[in-house]
């Protein structure tokens, strides 16, 4: 196995207890409903990055953020006894902007694609006012 597949391996199992103490452990209603999107260990494996979404507006980002770090050393407590390691890793929460980005691209691709589709329907009515027969400019038309 290589060097790096070990903080791999422990980043998937704190990823896992994690959604499993999120879901059934933490009573905490300042957290609401999040997404663990991803684990990252570091190398020496003393700290794990936990990156999270949230459908939350702005506000409710901060509230789930303060939550989280309350619920900080009883998480940690809890990895500590599902997963055997020498030294339980430092928690640090982020907010995982990724997938806010993706969902903004998509909003705006869908913008574009209505924008086309009524401009398409638009020329199309005019096409269709002008009672011509006549072929799109530019093109003549076929014997």
């Amino acid at each position: 196995m290589g060097q790096g597949s070990r903080p791999e391996r422990v980043a998937e199992q704190i990823r896992h207890e994690m959604s499993m103490l999120l879901m059934r452990g933490v009573n905490d209603p300042g957290i609401g409903f999040i997404t663990i999107t991803r684990v990252t260990v570091s190398s020496d494996l003393q700290v794990a990055r936990i990156y999270y979404t949230s459908m939350a507006d702005a506000k409710g980002r901060a509230n789930t953020k303060a939550a989280l770090e309350r619920a900080k050393p009883f998480l940690r407590r809890q990895i500590g006894q599902a997963i055997q390691l020498r030294r339980v890793p430092e928690l640090a929460f982020h907010f995982d902007e990724g997938i806010a980005h993706q969902a903004r691209v998509e909003e705006l691709l869908i913008e574009i694609k209505a924008r086309e589709a009524a401009e398409h329907a638009e020329r199309e009515a005019q096409d269709g006012e002008s009672g011509t027969d006549a072929p799109p400019s530019g093109k003549e038309p076929s014997e």
